[in-house]
């Protein structure tokens, strides 16, 4: 499925879209170029799923925690990460095999850690400015 967002008004409307079409899946991976909209649109996609809290990259953090209505969420950012080891250590089992919803920048630093059931989401800046999101797998 492709998910066009010709402009930063229009991505409300996209994340709502995109939440109806992933469903249940709770891990989605989103891969794209740096400066993307990665984030922009995790953000959006967290405020079509109801969290009120200020939701920010967690790129330093590696990983922040939103409530949301259906219960909680977590947004990583592995831009950082150097080695699988520290991924290991921060649990990342305990996150992806919660039950909550696990939204990932930078999937490429730990591909084969992923869930099989991870939703994976590619987001390309097309010449006009616009956004595009194709959902590989759901």
């Amino acid at each position: 499925m492709e998910i066009k967002i010709t402009d930063i008004e229009h991505i409300g409307e996209a994340a709502r879209r995109f939440v109806g079409h992933i469903g249940d899946h709770r891990v989605v991976a989103f891969y794209g170029a740096m400066g993307v909209g990665k984030t922009t649109f995790i953000k959006a996609v967290c405020e079509a799923l109801g969290v009120e809290d200020v939701i920010t990259s967690p790129t330093f953090a590696i990983v922040n925690e939103y409530e949301a209505r259906e219960g909680r969420i977590f947004h990583f950012d592995f831009y950082r990460i150097k080695k699988l080891e520290e991924v290991y250590d921060m649990g990342y089992e305990d996150y992806f095999y919660s039950g909550a919803r696990c939204f990932i920048e930078w999937p490429e630093m730990i591909e084969e850690l992923l869930p099989e059931d991870a939703v994976k989401v590619k987001i390309t800046q097309l010449p006009d400015g616009s956004r595009e999101l194709l959902i590989l797998n759901s």
